[in-house]
């Protein structure tokens, strides 16, 4: 296990939205939070933020335990339970799975454009899972470790917010149903087949399905899922093999129009998306850096506004957090 860091005390103040504020000077432009809180609010969407400098213990909490859609987020936690499940002899990540037809799955990843009968191993698997945010690699993954199983490893750790709440397909299957309610009678090879609504109210839909906690793909907090990030980066989940695979993984994210837009140089990032564009977009990893590492997560839920401000409002924050705390 990698050493922990020692946190050093910090003086923080309430601000009249309930947020934690860490007191460190950032110029004219006032402190660091209270920029950060001032950007996620000029968004018009639902927000929430963390972020935790670990050399200092130095934290930002902006509405961080209010529940959040995760969207693809929730996949890190099936990529601890099998890392986990590796480790304890359960899972051998270097044995190869058939994906059959009824496997396939829209909406993001690789896997559904090659011809069924491909045989990939777990460690594949989890690996498109996280870095092209496979769904059918996903659900792959939810059949063979339990989605209850899920669960309860996050009850275990003391996750109290965070749980997976239905698979990829039966998501797209329920984006079916609002759109005809015979859609429900749908096998998982029609429903990949049907592909995704587009007639005239299917924007309006997507909206409404998107805001509807109970059609969530998982709940989640920023404050929770920063905490199981920085247990992963302190090696607290699994073997210290394990967890340095689980962050090399992150580290391949293929999405970077996010967190990683203005870091450039500056910074390296293991980080998951989760996206329904252009309805919500969310982004949360560990920044690597000269005074670092920084975990950071940013939620972003029913989003009205435009969606290229929004992806450039949390790169900007990225940006602000390797700027500042050195």
């Amino acid at each position: 296990m990698k050493a922990k860091k020692l946190a050093v005390p910090l003086l923080v103040a309430l601000t009249p939205w309930g947020c934690t504020a860490e007191q460190d000077s950032v110029g004219q432009g006032g402190d660091l939070a209270s920029r950060i809180e001032a950007n996620l609010d000029a968004l018009n969407a639902k927000t929430s933020f963390y972020a935790k400098h670990l050399p200092s213990g130095r934290e930002i909490a902006i509405r961080a335990d209010e529940p959040m859609n995760a969207l693809s987020v929730i996949k890190i936690p099936i990529m601890v339970l099998a890392y986990r499940d590796a480790d304890a002899g359960a899972l051998d990540l270097d044995e190869r799975y058939q994906v059959q037809p009824e496997d396939m799955r829209r909406g993001s990843g690789l896997l559904q454009s090659f011809t069924p009968g491909i045989e990939p191993t777990y460690r594949d698997i989890i690996t498109q899972m996280i870095i092209t945010s496979d769904n059918t690699a996903t659900d792959v993954m939810i059949n063979r470790l339990g989605l209850e199983r899920v669960n309860t490893m996050l009850t275990e750790l003391g996750f109290e917010q965070t749980r997976l709440r239905a698979t990829t397909g039966e998501l797209f299957k329920a984006v079916l149903e609002l759109a005809d309610p015979q859609n429900a009678s749908f096998s998982d090879r029609e429903v990949f087949e049907s592909g995704i609504p587009s007639d005239p109210q299917a924007a309006v839909r997507s909206f409404g399905f998107e805001g509807d906690s109970t059609q969530w793909l998982g709940r989640i907090t920023a404050r929770e899922i920063s905490q199981m990030l920085e247990a992963i980066e302190e090696g607290e989940f699994a073997s210290p093999e394990s967890s340095d695979e689980m962050i090399g993984i992150l580290r391949r994210q293929f999405y970077r129009s996010m967190l990683p837009q203005r870091l450039r140089d500056r910074a390296s990032i293991a980080h998951k998306t989760g996206g329904w564009p252009p309805d919500a977009a969310n982004d949360v990893g560990i920044l690597y850096y000269e005074g670092g590492p920084i975990v950071v997560a940013v939620f972003t839920n029913q989003n009205k506004g435009n969606f290229f401000e929004l992806e450039a409002t949390v790169g900007r924050i990225a940006a602000d957090l390797v700027d500042h705390w050195r």
